[in-house]
């Protein structure tokens, strides 16, 4: 599992790619890191012709009952991928 530190670094990284991964991996990075610093989702999803903010709601909502922990590393695991396919 990856520490707290680790995955702190990881958001940090990320921050700092150096080509912008595409959409779908985007809504993973989110989800996974609102997954691991928050736990499942809460509140209602959006509605309306938000489609940005659906889209995000529900990334993170297919996440329901994932742990933190896993969560975490997963996020950590997609973010050194993402450096070395850079």
């Amino acid at each position: 599992m990856a520490t707290q530190q680790e995955f702190q670094d990881a958001a940090d990284r990320a921050q700092q790619l150096p080509k912008k991964p595409d959409n779908l991996t985007l809504l993973k990075l989110y989800a996974l890191y609102k997954q691991a610093t928050e736990g499942d989702v809460s509140g209602d999803r959006p509605g309306g012709f938000d489609f940005k903010a659906i889209a995000k709601y529900d990334a993170w909502a297919g996440l329901n009952g994932k742990g933190q922990d896993d969560a975490r590393q997963e996020y950590v695991d997609l973010v050194n991928q993402l450096f070395q396919g850079a």
